[in-house]
């Protein structure tokens, strides 16, 4: 048994996770302060995601046979010059939009691989530690809870000391810094057997071969369903519809970082209790709880510009209930998956919850323009209650319950 590669991929994700927080709202407050737009918010949230997406679905045979460490090391690598252009540009005075987009489109198409590689880690984390997978997915969800509220309430404080753009340098710092804990803290983990044959045909196989398994689970099936919806939902409020309000109701960028980090803290409670007792919780029950808790309230507090005191309050329940989802979520998923597949079943999984995503902001935005901040905020939020509102007549959703032997192939 062995606690050390559990540390480092610990450390690696609250590292990466922080950062990415980071960006997630420097950037869009970058856009919206300089241009006033919350179209362009949303275009430029989604020329991250969309290839953020792309990339983590098609980059899942890559992660099998290169090896999940190696394109980790190589992806936080590569974002550290990515991201490091933003600052370098705006101090020399050559930050433009044209330019930007660009940068936040690669920056997306390395995050991708990136995040997907270090999830594959988990189930040969969770055995190099022996302790019970809902315990690893619990605690890797508390850490990236965690590393959220870190990132949320740090962006907050640096955008207003020294500006958006270079905000971006500490960015690329935390993924310097997640690429060396990866490095040296996780041992070479085992690839998939090397293919037969090569080249663009048998990737192409072995994609295939994943989505197959997948669009056969039907549990899979029905999670990749509903969180593609919230998600769609969760990237509005998150990078156009928040930060518009907290603009049009004369306040800062420190406010826009504490009632993120407000959200995330709460969710680390959440998810440290479902890490000490996941594998003893109704897992529909709570999920299914969960999801109303953390969806609606937040959006309607906003929409009816109530006092802070009480969206605060909205947003500490609604993060503690959405602390016990990703541990779910990652043990049914994991539990289901055979191990040669991990990879790229994990990669599809995640791209599919997150393909509407990068349209999340042009959703957000395109509302705000038609109907003002307000109306936005409520019809979004009453969307969120439609589809958190699905496992109630989904049999699909029972099978949340029955826990099948790791590595054991569904039908």
């Amino acid at each position: 048994m062995s606690r050390r590669p559990f540390i480092a991929l610990a450390i690696a994700e609250t590292l990466s996770i922080s950062g990415t927080r980071l960006s997630g709202i420097a950037i869009p407050w970058l856009v919206l302060s300089t241009t006033g737009s919350a179209m362009l918010t949303g275009l430029v949230a989604m020329m991250e995601m969309l290839p953020y997406v792309v990339a983590k679905a098609l980059g899942g045979p890559l992660i099998d046979r290169v090896g999940p460490k190696r394109i980790a090391i190589i992806c936080d690598s590569a974002s550290v010059i990515t991201v490091g252009l933003v600052p370098l540009l705006h101090l020399l005075d050559m930050l433009t939009m044209p330019l930007l987009l660009p940068i936040v489109f690669v920056m997306g198409v390395l995050r991708g691989p990136s995040d997907a590689a270090k999830q594959s880690m988990v189930p040969e984390v969770a055995e190099l530690a022996a302790v019970p997978l809902e315990r690893v997915t619990g605690t890797v969800g508390a850490i990236e809870r965690l590393a959220s509220t870190v990132g949320a309430a740090g962006a907050g404080a640096l955008i207003a000391l020294i500006g958006p753009s270079q905000a971006l340098a500490v960015n690329a710092f935390t993924f310097a810094a997640a690429a060396m804990a990866v490095a040296a803290g996780i041992p070479a983990l085992p690839r998939a057997p090397k293919a037969e044959t090569s080249g663009i045909a048998a990737y192409g196989h072995e994609l295939a071969e994943g989505w197959r398994f997948l669009r056969r689970d039907a549990v899979l099936v029905a999670i990749v369903l509903m969180v593609a919806a919230t998600n769609l939902l969760d990237q509005a409020f998150f990078a156009v519809l928040v930060p518009v309000w907290t603009q049009d109701s004369g306040r800062g960028p420190i406010l826009l970082g504490t009632l993120f980090a407000v959200f995330s803290g709460a969710s680390v409670i959440g998810a440290a209790i479902a890490a000490l007792i996941g594998e003893r919780m109704p897992r529909l029950l709570v999920y299914t709880v969960a999801f109303l808790l953390t969806g609606f309230p937040r959006f309607l507090v906003f929409a009816l510009d109530l006092p802070l005191a009480l969206i605060f309050a909205t947003l500490a329940i609604g993060g503690f209930a959405s602390g016990f989802l990703n541990p779910i979520l990652s043990a049914v998923l994991f539990e289901r998956t055979p191990k040669p597949l991990i990879g790229r079943v994990t990669s599809l999984n995640a791209a599919f919850c997150w393909a509407l995503l990068p349209f999340g902001g042009l959703v957000g935005g395109a509302l705000i323009d038609a109907w003002g901040i307000s109306a936005a905020l409520f019809v979004t939020g009453l969307a969120y209650l439609v589809v958190t509102l699905a496992p109630l007549g989904h049999g699909s959703f029972r099978g949340f319950d029955r826990r099948p032997a790791a590595g054991a192939n569904p039908t």
